[in-house]
């Protein structure tokens, strides 16, 4: 999960709060997981969260080996759900969503979480409830 634009770690108390943000902000969510520079867990949704770093290296070779080169952001699409993962500043994140879910909004929702965990003092939440969007 190469992006060379991350040099630390983020703590696993962020990447839990990351999640918890991504879930608020995403109605249509069904799991999600946040990833280290070398595809370590860094936090996950549900039962068993040691799979989603398994699975995220797989789903991200399969679109390498594909693209023949490093894909910034996957979206799979079925009549069950849609799967996105997306890599942004030397972090990954998948996620598992309903049918239906609107697929820019939520790669965009990636994305922000993403950089805002890079960052050297992320802030997610807070006093200020989240802005409504529109959009669907």
């Amino acid at each position: 999960m190469s992006d060379a634009a991350a040099t630390a770690v983020p703590s696993g108390e962020s990447a839990e709060a990351a999640l918890a943000f991504l879930t608020e902000m995403s109605p249509d969510l069904r799991g999600a997981a946040v990833l280290g520079p070398a595809g370590e867990l860094l936090a996950a949704t549900g039962e068993e969260p040691g799979r989603w770093a398994e699975d995220a290296a797989a789903l991200f070779a399969t679109a390498d080996a594909a693209e023949g080169t490093p894909v910034e952001q996957v979206h799979i699409a079925t009549e069950q759900g849609e799967v996105f993962a997306i890599r942004n500043e030397g972090l990954a994140a998948v996620a598992v969503t309903e049918r239906f879910a609107l697929a820019s909004l939520m790669l965009f929702d990636m994305r922000s979480m993403l950089r805002e965990l890079a960052s050297a003092t992320p802030h997610f939440g807070g006093s200020e409830p989240p802005k409504p969007r529109s959009g669907g």
